[in-house]
């Protein structure tokens, strides 16, 4: 069976899969949000299961929650052969998978996301962890789920908000890898985007760049265009509690990283006002002081692509065309994040 399967039918395939495999034991991993709007449409279809439900949000994906799902497994008796079912975004999916391949040196997951977010993005390429000591994903593993089952149903259940922070993982994969999706998404009203053929679209994408290189250590680090600075931007808002959505982090630190690309000489004016132009007008501009970019670059040092305090970035040669390991200092970290709040 397809490691990805994008159906209209999200039940029947995941009750098939679960026939298939012959399991001791299964789990759904849910947390408040899926379990009122995504769960009731699954649930009559599962066999006899045990219902884990976490606290939604980034602030959650820590040490603390991954011992209480632990705890539950433990208590149900769940042997090598059980199977977990992460229902819910990017932080159940890298959690839930993180827990269920630990776990008695792994079980089995089936990552259904329920966001644009995890169905573009978290839905392939094998990265679970969890963040450690307000730094994201800090502490993980690279393994592929068994199964991802992507239905875009479950978009309906999410706020606009959502959708667009989705959305920005869709800009990333068509500004670094496809400039004819990039000049076609541009020119398409977000309001009238067709979301299933994007996500496939995207997932393949993805896909192509993940199989290249499974454990990020050479094409694989273009993903991470917008998200060295990115990351820095969301890791500083949550400790100072003023969080904003992951892709509202990944849509500061693209218009940053392509500023930092032409800095360099990458990318020519043209392409970077283009760029900037299109994110503004998906997403709303974060409100950043000179003390909070000073705070930040501070972050960006201890990202977890750096080396030797080396700050390494995946940075636009030009539209539909990233490389990656590109060093960039504090003071140009500084510059691109000056750029952007500078933006009306």
């Amino acid at each position: 069976m397809e490691k990805v399967t994008i159906t209209g039918d999200v039940a029947t395939v995941l009750k098939n899969t679960l026939q298939q495999g012959n399991f001791t034991n299964v789990a759904v991993l849910v947390d408040e949000n899926t379990h009122r709007h995504c769960y009731p449409l699954l649930r009559d279809h599962l066999p006899e299961h045990t219902l884990v439900q976490i606290k939604s949000g980034e602030i959650h994906k820590n040490i603390e929650t991954c011992v209480s799902i632990w705890s539950v497994l433990t208590q149900q008796s769940f042997d090598r052969k059980g199977i977990m079912i992460n229902l819910g975004g990017g932080v159940i999916g890298d959690m839930g998978g993180f827990c269920a391949r630990t776990y008695k040196r792994g079980i089995s997951f089936i990552n259904v996301p329920t966001t644009l977010l995890a169905q573009v993005d978290a839905s392939a390429g094998g990265k679970l962890g969890i963040d450690f000591e307000h730094f994201k994903n800090h502490i993980g593993l690279f393994s592929e789920p068994d199964q991802v089952i992507i239905d875009p149903v479950f978009l309906q259940t999410l706020s606009a908000r959502e959708l667009r922070s989705g959305y920005a993982e869709v800009i990333k994969h068509n500004l670094i890898a496809d400039k004819a999706g990039w000049e076609k998404i541009k020119n398409t009203p977000f309001e009238q985007l067709d979301w299933k053929a994007i996500i496939q679209h995207s997932v393949k994408l993805k896909q192509n760049v993940t199989d290249q290189d499974p454990t990020e250590k050479g094409i694989r680090k273009i993903l991470n265009f917008g998200h060295t600075i990115g990351h820095a931007v969301e890791s500083f808002l949550m400790q100072r509690n003023r969080a904003i959505l992951h892709g509202e982090a990944v849509a500061v630190g693209m218009i940053a990283e392509a500023q930092a690309s032409y800095a360099l000489g990458f990318i020519n004016a043209a392409s970077l006002e283009e760029i900037t132009s299109y994110i503004l007008s998906i997403f709303e501009k974060v409100l950043l002081s000179s003390e909070d970019i000073q705070t930040i670059c501070e972050y960006a040092v201890q990202d977890k692509k750096n080396k030797s305090n080396r700050i390494l970035a995946a940075l636009l040669k030009e539209v539909g065309n990233a490389s990656w390991d590109i060093e960039i200092s504090p003071a140009e970290i500084d510059q691109s994040l000056k750029y952007y709040v500078a933006q009306t």
